[in-house]
């Protein structure tokens, strides 16, 4: 065999060594190109602000009740006896004492006859008596007798003339009679039910509110209700308040008027009472949503030379759509009132449209 010459050798161990340098290089050529990266551009959240500015707040109680008649009674009978005669027809309107029902008095006009004979009997014995004893005919203890007599007699037929009058059912007061429950001839005792008798010109409206209102509460307060089948608000004002808050419910009871002249109201009509609690002229309010409870307070987020900047407040009445803000704002700051939980200390920030409220941002 020939032999290599050693010049030959290392020639050619010098150009593999210059490919395996070179393979990375070529490799990396052969890759596309990449763009260098744009810095990440900042992102500026964009709210929507509310300013703070002194305002008119009510807050109103949302509560149920009942309607009821002004005076309402149940026709009944004092006396028990047979029904001689109906003179009211259902569901009219009545006069006060007007004749409602007679009740057969033949008996007791024959009493009241027969005790005026006696009365008139004891007078005539006690109108001698009284001659004898000036007399001196007789003793002062036979007038006594006759007077007594006479007084027990007169008292009788007092008693008389009072059971002939409950004979007669009268209305008791001016109002709507009801239904009837009896018929001509019928038998009537004390328990019978005739009808009843509602006074419907005014009516009381019962409701509840909570105990922890019972001392904003007063006599002449207005409110307002709705009942079911009318298309308006009905207004009402105060008049009673119980003194005492129901144990079981921590309720306080109170009852209002309410004009019903057109009569659409009627007595067991559930009521949806709407009243105002209390109000402030000149509060610092802002939108509910606005409000974040935390540990140990409340917070809302305000604007700030661009940023969201965390304040610290304090709240009072509220309305179903705002807060008083009793501390921790001042007038005409802006408050952030949306991406409420996005919001962080600090957070760069832009504001949407104008700010909302009573005033528009400068």
């Amino acid at each position: 065999m020939r032999a290599i010459p050693r010049r030959g050798v290392g020639i050619a161990a010098a150009l593999v060594v210059l490919a395996v340098l070179a393979a990375p290089k070529l490799i990396e050529l052969r890759r596309p190109s990449t763009p260098a990266s744009s810095p990440t551009s900042k992102t500026i959240l964009r709210v929507k602000v509310h300013r703070v500015v002194p305002m008119l707040l009510v807050e109103r109680l949302a509560t149920t009740g009942t309607v009821r008649a002004n005076e309402e009674v149940e026709i009944v009978s004092e006396i028990s006896g047979k029904i001689s005669g109906i003179l009211f027809k259902e569901g009219s309107r009545v006069a006060a004492g007007e004749l409602l029902l007679k009740i057969d008095d033949t008996e007791l006009l024959a009493e009241r006859q027969q005790a005026l004979y006696r009365v008139e009997l004891a007078e005539r014995a006690e109108a001698r008596q009284q001659r004898l004893l000036n007399d001196g005919v007789t003793s002062s203890e036979n007038y006594d007798v006759a007077l007594g007599e006479l007084n027990v007699l007169r008292a009788e037929l007092q008693l008389i003339e009072a059971q002939l009058l409950k004979t007669e059912i009268r209305a008791p007061f001016s109002g709507v009679i009801g239904l009837r429950w009896v018929s001509p001839g019928s038998f009537l005792s004390p328990q019978t039910r005739i009808a009843s008798l509602n006074d419907l010109d005014l009516v009381k409206l019962d409701f509840t509110v909570p105990e922890k209102y019972s001392a904003l509460m007063q006599v002449g307060d207005e409110i307002s209700f709705a009942v079911e089948g009318a298309d308006r608000t009905f207004p009402g004002t105060i008049y009673a308040i119980e003194p005492s808050v129901d144990a079981s419910t921590r309720s306080l009871r109170m009852r209002a008027r309410c004009p019903n002249k057109d009569g659409v109201l009627v007595p067991g009509a559930f009521a949806n009472v709407d009243l105002v609690v209390r109000s402030v002229p000149d509060a610092l309010t802002v939108p509910s949503i606005a409000v974040i409870p935390e540990l140990g307070g409340k917070k809302v987020f305000v604007f700030d030379g661009g940023k969201a900047q965390p304040r610290t407040v304090e709240t009072g009445i509220r309305s179903d759509t705002a807060v008083q803000i009793t501390s921790g704002l001042t007038d005409g700051e802006l408050v952030i009132v949306s991406g409420i939980q996005q919001l962080r200390p600090g957070l760069e920030i832009e504001i949407d449209g104008s700010p909302g409220g009573s005033d528009s941002a400068s």
